[in-house]
């Protein structure tokens, strides 16, 4: 039996950063929805969080899973189910890229945190700050 646990912190934003989920209600419901699916499709999601215009997601990957596949999994059917439910007043979509890096175990409470914290968080911060704030960090190519 492979033993493996590599946490992957995921970020996606709406299409265009559209502030689509600008309800707090509408978020839970989200972010429940995906949570729910994750463990249907036997993704270990073990956080999930956001604000109006993006989502986190603290995963840990299985032996036969992709960080690719699960994006797409998670962005397609929860894109899907949100504009099958009409939660939208406009066609809900969510943006193609995506970041995604490893999570150390070492601070993997302090991730789970910022996650969590999406609400209070983005009181101070705006999303395109963030982003930048991440680009730098993980020095990225833009």
């Amino acid at each position: 039996m492979s033993f493996i646990k590599i946490y992957i912190h995921l970020v996606f934003s709406t299409r265009n950063r559209t502030p689509f989920l600008n309800t707090l209600d509408l978020r839970i419901k989200v972010w429940k929805h995906i949570k729910e699916y994750a463990t249907e499709k036997g993704i270990f999601l073990e956080m999930v969080n956001g604000y109006s215009d993006h989502c986190h997601c603290l995963i840990s990957l299985g032996s036969h899973q992709n960080i690719e596949k699960i994006t797409q999994l998670l962005k397609g059917e929860s894109s899907y189910w949100i504009n099958k439910s009409k939660l939208t007043s406009e066609k809900f979509s969510w943006q193609d890229e995506y970041f995604a890096v490893s999570v150390s175990e070492s601070i993997i409470v302090s991730v789970r945190n910022y996650i969590k914290n999406q609400e209070k968080h983005h009181q101070k911060k705006s999303f395109a700050e963030e982003y930048n704030a991440f680009v730098e960090k993980y020095n990225f190519k833009t």
